[in-house]
């Protein structure tokens, strides 16, 4: 790339080298060189130094544990070649592996020196420090899904290694479709492996069902049964008609014939898989209970707590987010309230407004299949629109490679309403947005717009590929608070940039979104710490928030399988609105706009608590470039 992936805290005269730079990209050569380099070392005159040495094992931990995530990110070439054949152990023993391993690492890391490192390596290290130490919090419970160091699904934890959106059934057969390229009969030999590998994914994970069952951890009753409705569904599908198979077909149209191998799989090694998969669950149905929250599992009121550090990567408990949710849920509120009077919503609560307003069919797309063609319009203008608009916000661009795709029909039903992340390093990759249609309710006019800067640009695609430019450790890592949070502040810099200027009702639909994530902090603690119901916490959000009902009971049943997931996105937003105030009022007349959101998004995915480091840098840097 145009300038190195592996700075973070430039100097003031290389800052002031790189500032305005269009990074377009890199030649073949330079990425090959870039990405499949094991030491992942910037300064070879420092190739002693135990931290950069460490940094290094981090990186090859995480690849070889998740081989996946050298697919997603495009390093399975050269050194890593052979992990494209290889997807991640999944079964106890596999899990305890990794465990132990990042655990060994973990005291390593922790008996470097940071002082004598160069200020960049400190911070490199304090992050990747922070990340697996958490994770080994986390596996010490021994039951569940820790994800943190999983690149592709780091920005969740599940006590459960099944549910409705959890598990290799869910995770897999998209994956392969995105992630896995194929252009030689040995990308589609590898292929095939990983379908192999995917159904020992299937038995493992129904292992591990089985022992977590034992202990007590089991799916709550209505997950229970949403998730074997999944595992049903797609198991009773024609295998040919599976986006397992049909990805592979269709691509390996020029290299031969690769469909009775993918049947063959499909049919003698994967069905039996999802039918084991799916008796290990119904045994233990009969002992599920309503009770939706993780403090009715063993050691579940100390797990919520790592869930929620995790989560937000703060240092907040129960309460406080629980408080902080009904806060910013006022604020906003507040905010919408002269917008709804001024086309003619004057009576009720603003929820009950909100609700009347996301009743109006003028809003609404059409059903079925004309209106998912409409859905799919729609994001394409806004795309449109806001790329346009980019050179306003940032000085540093990317390209922002991005494909809008439909959820897989046959998990939808478990799905959330959409959801995105950028591409892979090498570029080859777009970064995906996939939306939800099975059912065009999901979806309104005044929302969608809101969504796509979300989830594509400026959101989660466009800051991924500013995560490239670190260096590949830290391009692995992604924090659920900061990326989250990101992708609300970049709603806030759409509205920033006059989208809304001339439809108020989709300024509204704006603030209703943050107001849905401060909802998310009051009811993930609700479930979790407060022992609300299902039924409570779906009531309680629709009545407060006037969101779709269809909506709300898929996001609540998300909450319940993902404790504290959902309460990084405001809690990073509010930090990072925190954080530009303090630059405004710390640089005066030299606050630039522009160079500020250069500074969050050039700064890598990192804990909110190392964030104020970061920023804290930049205005030191502006200061001094000023003087």
């Amino acid at each position: 790339m145009k300038f190195s992936r592996r700075t973070l805290l430039q100097s003031s005269a290389a800052a002031a080298a790189t500032t305005g730079l269009m990074t377009t990209g890199c030649s073949e050569a330079d990425r090959a060189r870039d990405t499949t380099s094991t030491s992942d070392i910037v300064h070879p005159e420092r190739l002693d130094t135990y931290g950069y040495i460490l940094l290094g094992e981090a990186k090859d931990l995480m690849l070889r544990a998740y081989p996946e995530t050298a697919s997603s990110v495009g390093v399975d070439t050269g050194d890593y070649a052979a992990l494209k054949s290889q997807l991640t152990d999944r079964s106890s023993a596999g899990q305890v592996k990794i465990a132990g391993d990042t655990k060994a690492l973990l005291a390593k890391l922790k008996s470097v020196d940071t002082d004598q490192l160069s200020p960049e390596a400190a911070l490199d290290m304090d992050v990747v420090t922070s990340v697996f130490e958490r994770a080994v919090e986390g596996f010490d419970y021994g039951f569940g899904d820790v994800a943190l160091l999983n690149y592709n699904w780091s920005y969740r934890n599940a006590p459960y290694a099944i549910a409705q959106n959890t598990g290799a059934f869910v995770e897999i057969p998209s994956f392969l479709d995105a992630s896995h390229s194929i252009k030689t009969t040995d990308d589609a030999d590898a292929y095939l492996s990983r379908m192999q590998a995917y159904a020992a994914q299937l038995d493992g994970e129904s292992e591990r069902v089985k022992s977590d069952g034992a202990r007590g951890v089991i799916l709550p009753n209505f997950l229970m049964g949403k998730t074997l409705s999944q595992l049903r569904a797609a198991r009773d599908r024609s295998p040919a008609d599976w986006g397992l198979i049909t990805s592979l077909t269709d691509r390996t149209a020029e290299l031969g014939t690769y469909d009775a191998a993918a049947l063959s799989i499909a049919t003698q090694d994967i069905i039996p898989a999802l039918n084991r998969q799916i008796e290990a669950l119904e045994a233990l149905a009969p002992k599920a209970t309503s009770d939706a929250g993780v403090w009715a599992k063993p050691n579940g009121d100390a797990y919520y707590d790592w869930t929620l550090r995790s989560g937000t990567t703060t240092t907040m408990n129960p309460d406080e987010v629980h408080q902080m949710g009904l806060d910013e849920l006022a604020d906003l509120q507040s905010q919408m309230e002269p917008i709804l009077q001024s086309i003619g919503y004057t009576q009720g609560s603003v929820g009950a407004r909100m609700t009347a307003l996301g009743a109006d069919k003028r809003y609404h797309f059409k059903p079925g299949d004309p209106g998912r063609a409409e859905i799919m319009d729609f994001i394409e203008s806004t795309v449109t629109e806001i790329r346009g608009l980019m050179p306003q916000a940032f000085e540093t661009l990317v390209p922002g490679f991005l494909k809008v795709e439909r959820i897989a029909p046959e998990v939808e039903a478990g799905a959330p309403g959409a959801y995105g992340g950028a591409g892979s390093i090498d570029g080859t990759q777009p970064g995906h947005f996939w939306i939800n249609l099975r059912s065009t309710d999901l979806h309104n006019k005044f929302n969608l717009a809101d969504l796509t800067y979300h989830e594509a640009i400026p959101g989660h695609v466009w800051q991924g590929e500013y995560a490239f430019k670190q260096s590949l450790t830290r391009s692995l890592l992604a924090f659920n608070a900061y990326s989250e949070g990101w992708a609300l502040y970049a709603q806030q810099i759409a509205d920033e940039l006059g989208v809304y200027d001339d439809f108020p009702v989709g300024r509204l639909g704006y603030l209703q979104s943050l107001a849905f994530r401060a909802c998310r902090l009051v009811v993930d603690t609700g479930l979790h710490a407060k022992r609300w119901t299902r039924e409570e916490a779906n009531q309680w959000f629709v009545t407060n928030n006037g969101s779709n009902p269809e909506e709300v009971r898929g996001e609540i049943d998300r909450y319940c399988a993902w404790p504290g997931q959902a309460c990084g996105y405001k809690v990073g937003h509010s930090a990072i609105n925190r954080l530009r105030i303090k630059a405004k009022a710390e640089l005066g007349d030299r606050f630039d706009f522009r160079q500020f959101n250069d500074a969050l998004v050039l700064g890598g995915s990192v804990p909110m608590t190392v964030l104020e480091r970061v920023i804290d840098n930049y205005i030191a840097r502006e200061k001094l470039n000023g003087l």
